[in-house]
């Protein structure tokens, strides 16, 4: 059972299994991102009745610019009707978007940028779809800029600041989909401390009843920080 009182306030996924999905149905790849799609749409709709505050998704990498024409062209395309759901006003979700997302088709940049707009005033959730991203990238594009600037004095802190995911919190919770044990050059900065949490279910299978077991097993864990078990559990009858 879920604690409504220890809700991760922002979860980040790497929505994987898509492909594998549809190959093992003998569909098109293309068939399985078309299943996700509705994931995408029923844990959205789910975390925000829980109360996150943020829900961040790996949709397109940088290495996945590699993929076949095809396939890259069907998600481009899918990226753009997907994008037309009218599931962020119907659950008050703001959209933003992570990314080099210069490379992408500028009539994707249009519509993301029309989306960003369209949300903004919404405030329940922030979904935050990572395109064309890569953790490598986004890092050595903040280093790039403190150079540019002129940075003396570079911390965390500044470091964090430059980095796109700068207006958000580090997720609480990291999952996994699809059976594979990596993060994939995913928020690699971000997840220094979060949780991770790994299961065989492809996305397209990945439901209310999979999430909430995540997020149970999120529940079950103690976050130390660095500290001793005493510790933590001593700052937390202090708070109490």
């Amino acid at each position: 059972m879920i604690e409504t009182n220890n809700i991760p306030q922002h979860i980040a996924i790497i929505m994987d299994g898509n492909g594998r999905w549809a190959n093992e149905r003998g569909k098109e790849r293309s068939y399985g991102h078309q299943a996700g799609v509705e994931a995408v749409r029923r844990i959205t709709s789910e975390c925000t009745r829980l109360g996150v505050k943020y829900l961040t998704l790996y949709t397109f990498s940088t290495e996945n610019w590699g993929r076949p024409a095809d396939e890259v062209a069907a998600l481009m395309g899918l990226v753009l009707s997907s994008l037309e759901d009218e599931i962020f006003m119907k659950n008050n979700v703001r959209f933003r978007v992570i990314g080099d997302v210069k490379r992408l088709p500028d009539a994707v940049q249009q519509k993301l940028r029309e989306t960003e707009e369209h949300t903004a005033k919404n405030d329940a959730m922030t979904m935050v779809v990572a395109l064309s991203y890569s953790s490598r990238w986004e890092i050595t594009e903040a280093v790039r800029q403190l150079v540019e600037e002129g940075a003396q004095n570079i911390t965390e802190e500044t470091i964090s600041q430059h980095l796109t995911t700068n207006f958000m919190p580090d997720p609480d919770l990291l999952i996994r989909t699809g059976g594979e044990l990596r993060i994939s050059n995913y928020l690699l900065w971000q997840i220094a401390y979060s949780e991770l949490y790994f299961c065989d279910t492809y996305w397209p299978d990945f439901d209310e009843a999979e999430l909430h077991k995540a997020i149970e097993s999120y529940q079950k864990r103690q976050r130390r920080y660095g500290k001793t078990e005493e510790q933590v559990e001593a700052e937390n009858q202090n708070e109490e």
